[in-house]
């Protein structure tokens, strides 16, 4: 059984984005338990889910995307490749660069991991209606991605 973790402060509690980072931070929890079933972490997710998207994709280039310093994107895909779940080529526009592939396998496991990702998801979203959820969505893309004043 979880530790009773007492309330935030009320004057804490009552801004918006702190009320939004507690669920934030829900989220990420729900989506990692769900996803380590499959031995990964987000960020491999993540890396994945864009390459399959956007590949062959320069590895430069998906980091800058998904705003991961480029350390960290080496050893990411360091353990993508390692594991059969994309390819590191040089990339045939430039040779300089590499291109990012996913494999059959990176394919296989994406979409397990959706469907872990969804589930996790609906969790989260338990306590609202599909309409409250349609419209919560709307909201928090529109507080998310609001131009910069």
């Amino acid at each position: 059984m979880a530790a009773h973790t007492p309330p935030a402060p009320q004057a804490i509690a009552d801004l918006p984005s702190w009320v939004l980072g507690r669920a934030a931070a829900r989220g990420r929890g729900l989506v990692a338990a769900a996803l380590a079933d499959e031995g990964l972490r987000m960020w491999h997710h993540a890396v994945l889910a864009a390459v399959a998207e956007r590949g062959p994709v320069a590895q430069a280039e998906l980091g800058r995307s998904l705003a991961i310093d480029p350390k960290d994107m080496v050893g990411i895909l360091n353990d993508l490749q390692t594991e059969g779940h994309v390819t590191r080529a040089p990339d045939p526009s430039d040779r300089r660069k590499n291109a990012i592939t996913v494999t059959a396998d990176g394919r296989r496991l994406l979409a397990r991991c959706r469907r872990l990702a969804a589930r996790a998801n609906d969790e989260l979203l338990a306590p609202l209606t599909p309409d409250e959820r349609t419209r919560f969505l709307d909201l928090l893309r529109r507080v998310a991605f609001a131009p910069e004043v």
